[in-house]
């Protein structure tokens, strides 16, 4: 492993265990106060932890994390939906969206996108949410492997008639 790899390696870890700090402080924080008996007040909100909110979806329709991009060696191999892994298509896989959904998946620093079909199951490394094509990384500005900071949108989904076959 050379330097450039473990440094990169080291910043992700550090940026992670302080992500996990920050919730751990955020939850401790927002613990609340019991209000006073004479005057109600209206709740406030909970605090939500930083960490949970880099996983939260910001609504039923996006959510944002850490995407890593397939590797070639995946090349023809069937993935979860029974479709051949192909690096150059504009697929991604997920662990919860159904195969075939439609995805916008936009760089947070690069502000590329690109627009992806789920048609596999991952990804399996904790803390991150999708796993990109080769064709998809690059689309968003992956020039080479490694992680990158991404909002995920839903653009569609295919019908339940769809899904239902998909999965017999």
């Amino acid at each position: 492993m050379n330097a450039r790899r473990a440094g990169r390696i080291f910043a992700v870890s550090l940026s992670l265990s302080l992500a996990l700090m920050a919730s751990q402080v955020g939850a401790q924080a927002a613990k609340p106060a019991d209000p006073p008996a004479a005057a109600p007040a209206a709740p406030a909100a909970p605090a939500a932890p930083a960490a949970a909110l880099a996983a939260a979806p910001a609504s039923a329709d996006a959510m944002s994390g850490i995407a890593a991009v397939y590797g070639s060696r995946f090349a023809g191999r069937k993935t979860a939906s029974g479709a051949r892994y192909n690096p150059n298509a504009l697929t991604a896989a997920h662990n919860t969206l159904p195969f075939g959904t439609r995805v916008k998946v936009t760089g947070v620093k690069s502000k590329r996108s690109a627009i992806v079909v789920i048609n596999d199951r991952g990804p399996t490394t904790a803390g991150r949410i999708i796993d990109l094509s080769s064709a998809a990384a690059r689309k968003i500005g992956m020039s080479r492997p490694g992680l990158r900071q991404v909002t995920l949108e839903v653009l569609s989904q295919p019908a339940a008639k769809t899904r239902k076959a998909a999965k017999q």
